[in-house]
């Protein structure tokens, strides 16, 4: 007799003296399909993070927002009446139409050599977005890189450090300003002094969040059964760091685009011919003490505060949503 028919027998006979019903219980038949459905989750991972972060109003309408501006930014040179961003405005006298106040002509009003600031300023936002999506995207690719490697491979420990810690105690305004100063003007300029020491912070940060979890079990069994350092680090490690990684992914846009105002601000960053953000403000600073011309400052300003602030509220709750523990 059977293990499991004799486990049976002995159940009657137990329901038999407890004075129960033996047809109520009765052996169901076994099934493969039904047994293997048992067990079965439809769970997501990103299915599951894209439900968290709708769930957050205020970082689904900075979304919008940004989506919107983004959006109004590549299809504003196309709509009709439309000036253009470096196109000096002249009146019936021969003057130019310096520092027109905004009106149905002039949305956002003229600057102070009668240039439209609508126009300039939805140029320069695409200028300083270009910039800072270039910077970020460099950054993260280099930093997870060298961050990956620096914090798994414990040979490259030692070197990666001395280097990071020779670039890292040189001021990142000197190499800033150094680059900016030796290089011509432009926007390669602009992302290439920003990526020589952008990816620091990145590197750092990754390196110190692998060295936490590269010892646990499962990172110790791959690499008994001889699974490749890539494979790791792909399939093991870098998921682990989805949320982080992606907060500091988008805070490195407002950072990219604050960094190239400031260079602008100390003369070092586009040249004037090539309307930014950085160049407006600048602009604008310059005549903010005239009330009637503070409005110069007043739109660029509002611009990158949207911006800044978007990035920041999406970063934040993107990583929250793509944190595995907070998942149901």
């Amino acid at each position: 007799m059977r293990k499991v028919d004799r486990v049976e027998e002995n159940i009657s006979e137990e329901i038999k003296r407890l004075g129960g019903e033996t047809e109520a219980f009765s052996r169901a038949p076994y099934d493969a399909v039904s047994a293997e459905s048992g067990g079965y989750t439809d769970y997501s991972y990103w299915r599951s993070t894209l439900k968290a972060f709708r769930t957050n109003k205020a970082a689904m309408f900075c979304l919008c927002l940004l989506v919107l501006l983004l959006s109004f930014t590549v299809i504003q040179p196309l709509l009709p009446n439309q000036h253009g961003d470096t196109q000096i405005h002249w009146l019936e006298n021969g003057q130019t139409d310096r520092n027109h106040l905004p009106d149905d002509k002039f949305i956002f009003g003229t600057n102070s050599i009668g240039q439209d600031l609508w126009a300039r300023v939805w140029s320069g936002t695409r200028t300083s977005l270009f910039i800072g999506l270039c910077v970020a995207a460099c950054n993260a690719a280099i930093g997870i890189l060298v961050g990956a490697l620096w914090g798994y491979v414990r040979s490259l420990d030692r070197f990666l450090t001395e280097v990071y810690n020779v670039i890292h105690n040189i001021p990142r305004n000197i190499i800033l300003i150094l680059v900016s100063y030796l290089v011509k003007p432009g926007v390669g300029t602009i992302i290439f002094a920003m990526c020589v020491t952008g990816w620091l912070p990145m590197a750092r940060f990754i390196r110190n969040q692998i060295v936490t979890i590269r010892d646990l079990e499962y990172n110790l069994a791959s690499r008994c059964l001889g699974t490749p350092t890539g494979r790791v680090i792909t399939k093991n490690l870098l998921p682990y760091l989805v949320s982080v990684i992606t907060l500091r992914v988008a805070l490195a846009v407002p950072s990219a685009i604050g960094s190239e105002v400031f260079l602008t601000y100390i003369g070092l960053g586009l040249p004037v011919t090539i309307p930014s953000l950085g160049n407006l403000i600048n602009e604008g600073r310059a005549v903010m003490m005239a009330a009637s011309s503070r409005y110069q400052l007043i739109f660029p300003a509002i611009v990158l505060s949207v911006i800044t602030i978007s990035f920041y509220v999406i970063g934040n709750s993107f990583a929250d949503a793509a944190d595995p523990r907070n998942h149901v």
